[in-house]
Parts: structure tokens; sequence; C-alpha cells
């Protein structure tokens, strides 16, 4: 981390992820509610989503007014400091509607489209990973002091416990389910956590061999694209392409290319 510019880029993100974590652990109403639906009825914002992403901008704009904001929940401007912060103030929002505990706050900054810090925070777990380029990717929680994250070594592809997700449009959703059916007879298993941040996270800290899933924005992989990849994982796509709304893939080395073949004979990024 020879750049001044990292570390206060990190501590930032740390902080801003620390005090939204901890709005959501503590301050979620016992009567919380849907505040507002996208992509479908089953697609949700709560209150709590947009409390926090306002947190998160508010705390990053006193430190550093120029830069820019993308967020899920309508944070948005350009800025002129050449850095912009790619938020998900609650990723896994139906867990965190039903109480589950898989759920995460999610930042990312980048520099010149280059995402070079990333910050994911766990409360329910205790868990906060992070990651700058270059610098490794590291995890606080119930041990002593930060543990550096690195992916499970590769096993054959039909022993590899590999996470998705599901989309929340019916028709997607049906596709998607038709792809895992044809995936599951050559995997060890496969797991649906429902929180896009914490997957990759678990494919940076050796819990899953492998991830994928279609449909997802920038704000849902942002961080965790950079931590599992500081991790030693691979990520990507389709073949050749970087992660997009087609297809998102990560994997340790090993699994990644025979899981990202497989996705692309299946047609995963597709209806």
């Amino acid at each position: 981390m020879t750049d001044p510019l990292l570390p206060e880029l990190l501590r930032l993100a740390q902080v801003a992820a620390r005090r939204a974590g901890e709005l959501l652990r503590d301050g979620r109403p016992a009567d919380l509610a849907v505040a507002a639906t996208k992509s479908s009825p089953i697609d949700v914002v709560t209150e709590m989503d947009i409390a926090a992403e306002k947190l998160i901008t508010d705390v990053i704009a006193e430190q550093r007014p120029d830069d820019g904001f993308l967020g899920e929940e309508g944070a948005s401007s350009e800025g002129s400091s050449g850095i912009r912060w790619v938020i998900d103030p609650l990723d896994g929002t139906v867990n965190y509607l039903y109480g589950l505990p898989t759920w995460a706050v999610s930042i990312a900054a980048e520099q010149g489209g280059e995402r070079i810090v990333g910050v994911v925070a766990a409360p329910m777990r205790g868990e906060t990973y992070h990651a700058v380029l270059g610098g490794g990717a590291w995890a606080t929680g119930a041990w002593d002091g930060e543990r550096r994250l690195a992916v499970r070594p590769a096993p054959p592809l039909d022993q590899a416990l590999v996470s998705t997700g599901f989309n929340y449009v019916a028709e997607v959703k049906a596709h998607q389910a038709e792809v895992a059916r044809r995936l599951i007879p050559l995997l060890r298993d496969i797991r649906r956590g429902g929180s896009a941040a914490v997957d990759l996270c678990d494919v940076a800290s050796g819990r899953l061999d492998g991830y994928y899933e279609r449909g997802l924005n920038a704000w849902d992989v942002a961080a965790g694209d950079l931590i599992a990849r500081e991790a030693g994982a691979l990520t990507g796509g389709r073949p050749g392409e970087r992660p997009s709304r087609d297809l998102t893939v990560a994997g340790t080395p090993g699994v990644f290319e025979p899981l990202q073949r497989l996705l692309e004979d299946f047609g995963a990024w597709h209806d």
C-alpha cells in the first residue's frame, strides 16, 4: 500500500461500512416493511436500505466532498477527484426483511474505472472483509487481529461447493433454476445465500469453491470482486469478459474455468 491515497480510502470505507452496519443491525424496526419495489413486486427496498445509503454517502462526502458516487438506492454524482464510490448499503435486503443473518454492507472505491479498495461488512457474522489493489485480502472477526484471506486449494469440479443466486423476475428465475438443475449433478452441491457480496467473500475466505450469478449490478459485486481476486480467486463473466449483468463467475483456480465453460454451454447468461 505505497500510495498514500489507498489507506485513506480504506479507512474511510471501513468507518462508513461499520457505522452503516451498526445502523442496520441495531436500528432495525420490529415492524420493518417494504418501502418500494424494483424489478418485480418481490425485489424490495426497505426504509433501512435508504437510511444506510444516506449515512454512507454523508460520511464519505464529509471527508471527500469532490468524490463521485454510484449507489443502489439512487446516489449518483460524477465528482471531480477521479474517485468514485460504488455502494450497496444493504446487500441481501430480502434476508434482512425476514430476519435472516446473511446480509452485508458493500463499499468500493474506483479510480479510472478500476476498483482499488473494497470493504464488505457482515454485521450478523461479526466479520468485515477488506482489500486494496495489490495488497491482498483480509478479514476481522471473532479471531484476534486481521486474518489474511486465501482461496481453498482447487478440488475436482465434482467436489466443488458452489453458490449462486436467483433473479426476482419469474421468467429469468425459471431459466436460472434449469441451469442449476443441470449443474447440481456435476458438483459437490449448490448453495444459495442471498447476498452476492457475502458469497464473493466466502470464495475469498475458502468457505466456497465457486460462485456464479446472472443479473448483478456494479454495486452488488464491486467490493466483493476485488476481495475475491486479492485472495487468489479468478473472476469474470462470459469467457474472455469481465463480470457483467449477463454473468458473474468467481472461483478458485481450477474451478473457475470449468465452471465458466459449463455456464456458457448451459446458456446461463440468457433465457
